[in-house]
């Protein structure tokens, strides 16, 4: 099966690699088209010169097994469009309506349309798309590492939880900036069941700012069957808008604590009634309190925290983002 795909390889990065890969893992003969100079030039302001491009190109499909050749193309359908041998055609969300463009003109011409195998963005380390555009401007480099600190903004100002995402994070990027914003909720001050879900979302949504990430934590009560456990979400925007989300363990509040937290009280103010101000929430919370100081506030947030990044972490496994 001969497949085919095409592109401009101005810096050949990460995600031309899966694009190249993906086509020898559809057929036993690929296609690729480069981009003339003067193509290249119609909509890219600063392009390395033809050969330059095609002899990186060339290097890396010469480590690929499988049959392949390099063919300049001046127009997206070049080749493609009249080729009857051709039977896949790889593109990338931004050449997929391309790619229907080509099927169109194929029917035309009494052609059988191509296969169109999609291959998601390959993401770099800001969680944005590689490109060679960003490789030029210095953002980051080939394999996607940012060549700057990951900016993130926290919505809260409470040091623990900044604190929780930065031991996250650390473990991830060596050079990490992490801000904390004063923003609202958007749900009641003891979120109760999805409401807690919500106002980690909305803590993240409206932290982000010109940052890489917003993150926003929220512990609420959830009413069960043998009490009412508190549960801490974490919610992970990036700049597409994309949400990752996670919770940490949740454990069960005594019974008196629930009693008043069902007549309206607030976690805080129970735990600071019923057992001292010294145990109000305000040092290692009531975990620590509860787990005589097995675990703290910091430590619960962590698990949130690293929950919420997982389908960052593993972003192969989880094509939504």
């Amino acid at each position: 099966m001969k497949v085919a795909l095409g592109g401009t390889f101005n810096v050949l990065h990460r995600g031309h690699r899966a694009l190249l890969d993906r086509a020898f893992e559809c057929g036993d003969e690929v296609l690729v088209g480069i981009t003339s100079d003067a193509m290249a030039r119609r909509s890219k302001s600063a392009v390395r010169p033809l050969e330059q491009r095609i002899e990186a190109l060339e290097s890396y499909l010469r480590t690929r097994t499988g049959r392949w050749s390099v063919m300049v193309i001046d127009r997206p359908d070049e080749h493609v469009d009249v080729r009857e041998d051709l039977s896949v055609l790889v593109v990338s969300p931004e050449t997929l309506a391309t790619g229907g463009s080509i099927n169109r003109g194929r029917e035309a011409r009494g052609l059988r349309p191509l296969r169109l195998e999609l291959v998601p963005h390959v993401l770099a380390g800001d969680f944005l798309p590689i490109s060679a555009r960003r490789i030029a401007a210095g953002e980051i480099d080939a394999e996607g590492r940012l060549l700057r600190p990951l900016r993130v903004r926290v919505g809260s100002l409470n040091p623990v939880k900044i604190e929780a995402v930065r031991r996250v994070l650390s473990m991830s990027y060596d050079q990490l900036e992490v801000t904390g914003v004063d923003v609202s909720s958007g749900v009641p001050e003891q979120p109760r069941g999805e409401e807690t879900r919500k106002g980690a979302m909305e803590r993240a949504s409206r932290a982000i700012g010109d940052a890489d990430l917003g993150i926003g934590l929220e512990a609420g009560v959830f009413e069960t069957t043998d009490g009412l456990y508190d549960m801490q979400y974490c919610a992970v925007v990036d700049r597409r808008g994309l949400y990752s989300i996670g919770h940490g363990m949740g454990f069960r509040y005594p019974p008196a604590v629930a009693e008043m937290v069902r007549d309206g009280s607030t976690v805080g103010a129970a735990f600071k009634k019923l057992y001292g101000s010294e145990r109000d929430g305000r040092k290692d919370g009531a975990i620590g309190f509860l787990t005589r100081g097995a675990l703290d506030r910091t430590a619960l947030a962590e698990q949130a925290v690293t929950a919420a990044m997982v389908p960052r972490t593993r972003a192969e496994l989880y094509p939504d983002l």
